[in-house]
């Protein structure tokens, strides 16, 4: 299996943009028609992630520890979607027929066989990997709607009781679906792992978003929704060791910054953590009350709210990372940032540009999607939009 030729011809086939996977996902769907049930009714954001992940498959060919810890937890993961041992061949011959298809007179016989042999790993590994997650895990937990309250027009608050204890990891993410849509949408939980089992999820409706304004809009206490495994180590505290913290929330990126200071409260560390939540306008923070209660509970924690916009003084906008450096130098602390993939990117430079190292710098990364290690590193299958 030749990497160097495999990179090669991606790129070529990769050139032709949306084409590719609108190409692959009819021949898929022609050829094996039994097939479409198992993805979403709108295929748009499907697409994307198709490209997402050959491409990172590609371009890691040659690293195979790395890729291989890829293919595992995606293989694992894509256990949601029932999708089984018997579903490889048919992905895979539509897969080099896509392939050919845009490779044209590029196609040869010897890269016919390296992309079958690297297909061949693939599927080996992503079926071994779903086969082992059987023995610890189900394919995804039903859990029952305790409490809806929506915050916000387009915020809601959840409260959700799986039947069965769902493990993970404050700063993971797991992936939520409804029974109605047939898809899914990774979120942080808001809170560390109670006694009770309990998960809170902060849902911001998104435009067009299938799960998301089902979840704000179309849910209620005693709805049922699936969850499925949590996902991602970034926003996790282990890198950070027993150092003081910097959070900084957008949004409803607040949850997973909730679920650290709850992590920090429950180990009783004696760190030192400085809280900014920020949001476009004062009536968008709409978790204040349990905000000012951790911070009246836990005098280790100094919470600031920074709003872009102030009625008092209009035209004038504030951006949180400002406001943060403007009120010290924090650089002997870890510091980790959630929020709008706009936030997180201005807030990463602008800390990167004043002396911020990036071992010390904590995000999720830029994009939409998940897709094993590199959730929201490129740019979990789902119909929906963040």
């Amino acid at each position: 299996m030749d990497a160097a030729r495999l990179k090669q011809s991606w790129a070529l086939v990769a050139a032709h943009g949306d084409q590719v996977p609108l190409y692959f996902y009819s021949t898929l769907f022609l050829a094996h028609p039994e097939t479409r049930q198992m993805f979403p009714t709108n295929m748009a954001g499907q697409r994307d992630r198709l490209v997402s992940a050959l491409g990172h498959i590609v371009s890691h060919v040659d690293q195979v520890d790395r890729l291989v810890g890829f293919l595992q937890q995606l293989g694992a993961d894509h256990r949601k979607f029932a999708v089984r041992a018997e579903h490889y061949p048919a992905v895979g011959e539509a897969l080099l027929e896509t392939l050919r298809h845009f490779c044209a007179e590029a196609w040869t016989e010897e890269l016919a066989a390296d992309w079958a042999a690297a297909y061949g790993l693939v599927a080996q590994v992503m079926t071994e990997a779903a086969q082992a997650a059987e023995a610890h895990s189900p394919p995804w937990w039903v859990a029952e709607v305790l409490t809806h309250e929506r915050r916000t027009f387009d915020v809601a608050v959840l409260t959700v009781r799986p039947q069965y204890l769902l493990p993970f990891t404050p700063g993971q993410s797991i992936g939520v679906s409804h029974p109605a849509v047939r898809s899914w949408r990774y979120y942080s939980p808001a809170n560390a792992p109670r006694p009770d089992g309990t998960v809170e999820l902060h849902v911001r409706a998104a435009p067009g978003g299938a799960v998301s304004s089902r979840l704000v809009y179309g849910c209620a206490a005693g709805d049922q929704v699936n969850l499925a495994s949590p996902v991602g180590d970034r926003l996790t505290l282990w890198p950070a060791g027993s150092s003081d913290l910097l959070l900084l929330a957008g949004g409803t990126g607040w949850a997973p910054v909730k679920a650290l200071v709850e992590q920090v409260a429950a180990e009783g560390s004696g760190r030192r953590v400085d809280l900014y939540v920020g949001a476009r306008s004062r009536t968008e923070f709409y978790d204040s009350e349990a905000i000012d209660k951790l911070a009246a509970t836990h005098p280790w924690l100094r919470v600031s709210y920074v709003a872009g916009s102030d009625p008092v003084r209009p035209g004038e906008s504030v951006r949180l990372t400002d406001r943060v450096l403007a009120d010290g130098d924090w650089r002997s602390r870890h510091v980790y940032v959630c929020g709008s993939d706009e936030m997180v990117s201005q807030s990463v430079a602008a800390l990167t540009g004043a002396g911020y190292q990036p071992g010390q710098v904590h995000h999720e990364g830029f994009g939409k999607h998940w897709y094993g290690p590199t959730w929201r590193t490129v740019t979990t299958p789902d119909g929906g939009v963040r």
